[in-house]
Order: C-alpha cells, then sequence, then structure tokens
C-alpha cells in the first residue's frame, strides 16, 4: 500500500501530466477560476481517463482524496 503523502506534483503525475511547479501553476491558471457548478472532475479540460481518476479519487475518500480537494479550492479562484 502507498501510504506516502501526495502533493500537487504527484497528483499531476497521476494524471500523466507535467508534474513540474511552473506548469502546474501555468495549469491553474490557464483553467481558473471554474464555475462553481461544474465539478473539478467534470471540467471539460479533463480526458475521459483523468475524470475518472479524479472521481474515483473523491467517491472512495482515497489518500488522493485531500490533494484532489486542495487543487478543486485553487481552481475556484
Amino acid at each position: 500500500m502507498d501510504t506516502s503523502k501526495h502533493d500537487f506534483s504527484t497528483l499531476f503525475e497521476q494524471l500523466g501530466m507535467p508534474s513540474d511547479s511552473a506548469s502546474i501553476e501555468n495549469f491553474i491558471a490557464q483553467h481558473s477560476p471554474l464555475p462553481s457548478e461544474i465539478a473539478l472532475q467534470d471540467a471539460p479540460f479533463w480526458s475521459e481517463s483523468q475524470s475518472h481518476f479524479l472521481e474515483e479519487g473523491l467517491e472512495d475518500d482515497s489518500d488522493w482524496a485531500e490533494i484532489i480537494d486542495e487543487l478543486d479550492a485553487l481552481m475556484r479562484h
């Protein structure tokens, strides 16, 4: 079992995206603010597999849920 603490870098790696700080900041800036009526996992910029990973992580309250919630909060500003 992976018990390591997940951060934005590991989340973006898991999503198959560039995971360096500049790339993450650019992604958030490019796609923010996300309208409140759109769930993070339903945003149009995710692939089907990325959306599924995010949805599953939140629904299962997995060890990814906390960092997904943090990304969601950042995307709302």
